[in-house]
């Protein structure tokens, strides 16, 4: 009787847990957009990623490094696996949000990072599950509202193509999740992701110096840094990992609809970005594409 009733509780428990974790690496997120845009004119894209995820490493280490290494043979088995996931999650995703936090709003990288979901989606009905006729529609309505956003009015930018590749890529590491060995400890699989994804920065990191020369530490510098290493990182890729463990990625994706409301809040707080009509109207289209992909 009580094991029936513990397993009814964890099976009601569990969605819920994986929601709120999702939610929470949303709002984490949400303030690496701004973060980003804030850095754009004093840190190179290339050397935000790079020191981003050695701070993340050294934040998740003293957690993961010794689970890792128990696991290594199970983690050398799946090598294949994990060496895409920290190229996509680690190495390519945030270097291009830092990319196009150059030359586009956070507000726009917010919204344009919306339509991830109805893109995990995608993906997972390449991995063989079935869309319905709603995430159909969904998928076409949030492409519509992006593709309007992005071409429509004077604020195009460069940063906002960027930050539509920086969607698929999380939208790819995100359905890739799913295939996770369920053996491999969630820490362990952080730290490995974190250390391989850092050392593929490694090349781009030495090209940026040579060309850009290195930035100014200061507060204005090291704690954004701080934040998106520890807080943006750490935390958040922690909690999202095991939001997708309990609940899957289309799932933790339509929490993930949360994160325009809170970059746009953030944009106007902490940057003095405005949002206009516009852009409100492409938001609405974004997330309403989101939600019905979410239903079907």
């Amino acid at each position: 009787m009580a094991v029936a009733l513990h397993r009814t509780a964890s099976r009601t428990t569990a969605p819920l847990l994986g929601l709120a974790l999702a939610a929470l690496a949303t709002v984490v997120w949400s303030g690496s957009f701004v973060t980003s845009r804030a850095l754009h004119d004093s840190v190179p894209p290339v050397q935000q990623a790079f020191w981003r995820w050695v701070v993340a490493l050294v934040a998740v280490a003293p957690f993961g490094a010794r689970q890792a290494w128990r696991q290594r043979e199970l983690i050398r088995r799946h090598l294949g696996f994990v060496l895409l996931a920290s190229l996509l999650g680690v190495t390519v995703y945030n270097t291009l949000v830092n990319q196009a936090g150059l030359t586009t709003p956070a507000a726009n990288m917010g919204m344009i990072m919306a339509a991830s979901p109805v893109l995990m989606a995608v993906f997972e009905r390449a991995g063989g599950v079935r869309l319905g006729a709603r995430r159909v529609a969904g998928l076409l309505t949030a492409c519509v509202g992006v593709v309007l956003l992005v071409g429509g009015g004077a604020a195009f930018a460069s940063g906002d193509l960027w930050m539509i590749a920086a969607a698929c890529c999380f939208g790819s590491y995100s359905a890739l999740l799913r295939r996770k060995p369920a053996e491999l400890g969630g820490t362990a699989f952080l730290f490995t992701t974190f250390l391989l994804g850092t050392v593929l920065l490694l090349p781009a990191q030495a090209v940026s110096l040579t060309a850009q020369g290195g930035f100014t530490p200061t507060p204005g510098t090291v704690l954004p840094l701080l934040y998106v290493g520890v807080a943006s990182s750490a935390v958040a890729f922690l909690a999202w990992n095991k939001a997708i463990a309990l609940v899957g990625a289309a799932r933790a994706g339509a929490v993930y609809h949360l994160q325009p409301v809170c970059v746009a809040l953030l944009s106007w707080g902490v940057l003095g970005e405005r949002v206009d009509l516009r852009q409100l109207l492409c938001t609405a289209l974004i997330l309403g594409g989101v939600a019905l992909g979410a239903a079907g």
